[in-house]
């Protein structure tokens, strides 16, 4: 019996551009559940997205490269990617509504 192992990873996005007011949170959440993407996406006082993506390495991949492009009526300037380790601390997908400085 063959065992297939996955490579689990986790991207931290940051998106800058027209990205406000255009359903990025949304589109971003819809793609991230329907591949078994976890972790959350939310709005920035700065007019940036930021989101954290983890799962699959494949299926991470497709959601950066949607941010590079934003769903339509974007006008994305500039994606900032930050790899990381896989933690497991996300249990699904979510849009975060506010922003809290830590």
């Amino acid at each position: 019996m063959s065992r297939v192992f996955t490579l689990k990873v986790r991207a931290h996005v940051y998106v800058s551009g027209r990205v406000q007011g255009v359903f990025f949170r949304t589109e971003a959440q819809d793609k991230a559940v329907r591949r078994d993407v976890t972790g959350w996406v939310r709005n920035l006082p700065d007019g940036r997205v930021e989101a954290v993506f983890e799962g699959e390495k494949e299926n991470v991949d497709k959601l950066v490269e949607f941010c590079r492009r934003g769903p339509q009526g974007a006008r994305v300037t500039k994606v900032e990617v930050s790899w990381e380790s896989s933690t497991g601390e996300f249990k699904n997908f979510r849009i975060r509504y506010r922003y809290w400085r830590y």
